[in-house]
């Protein structure tokens, strides 16, 4: 393509869709564009063209392959297959105390990459962690599911958002959270025998 990014789309005076994607992706500046900058991207392609730029994700990694730009959909490839069976159904939190589970076990994940010094290994954690706090948030914002269910993946995104930003503070952070009155209140113990 010889199209630069700003390149006007002539019926409307702004940039094509596909222009406007490589130029989003150019001021992401990234060396490669992992499933999380392609949501990145869709979100600045609809804050910025409105419903016109709605896309999938699919388009948009055509896009930035054909631009030469380089796109891992999963450090698989950057891991080289190994570690696969570490992240093998890693995603489970239907509860909160699933999702507490399964942040323990991306925490134990990260800490043993990172004093191995395995960097892609270590940022495969930080991707399975940004895809469980996108699920729980897409849940959270679907009106068909029950309202509880929604509130409860809500605490859930915004525990995998804590944990990603300080995963060093976050479980003492999180005790502290499960102990306020304001968390008791929303969420208060189930009896064993509801379950």
């Amino acid at each position: 393509m010889t199209a630069s990014p700003s390149s006007p789309n002539p019926s409307s005076g702004s940039p094509s869709k596909k222009a406007l994607i490589i130029e989003i992706a150019q001021g992401l500046a990234k060396p490669r564009f992992t499933p999380a900058e392609i949501e990145q991207i869709r979100r600045k392609l609809i804050t910025q063209m409105g419903e016109k730029g709605k896309t999938s994700a699919d388009y948009i990694v055509s896009v930035l392959e054909e631009a030469g730009m380089r796109v891992v959909l999963s450090t698989r490839s950057d891991t080289e297959g190994r570690y696969e069976e570490e992240f093998t159904d890693l995603l489970h939190f239907s509860t909160l105390d699933e999702a507490e589970m399964c942040l323990i076990r991306l925490d134990e994940l990260l800490r043993k990459f990172v004093v191995e010094d395995e960097r892609a290994a270590a940022e495969r954690v930080r991707e399975v962690a940004r895809l469980g706090r996108r699920r729980a948030e897409m849940i959270a914002r679907n009106h068909k599911v029950d309202a509880l269910k929604r509130s409860e993946k809500e605490e859930i995104a915004h525990w995998f958002a804590i944990w990603l930003e300080t995963p060093d503070a976050f479980f003492d952070w999180l005790e502290v959270r499960k102990q306020s009155p304001e968390f008791q209140k929303q969420f208060p113990p189930r009896d064993s025998e509801e379950e």
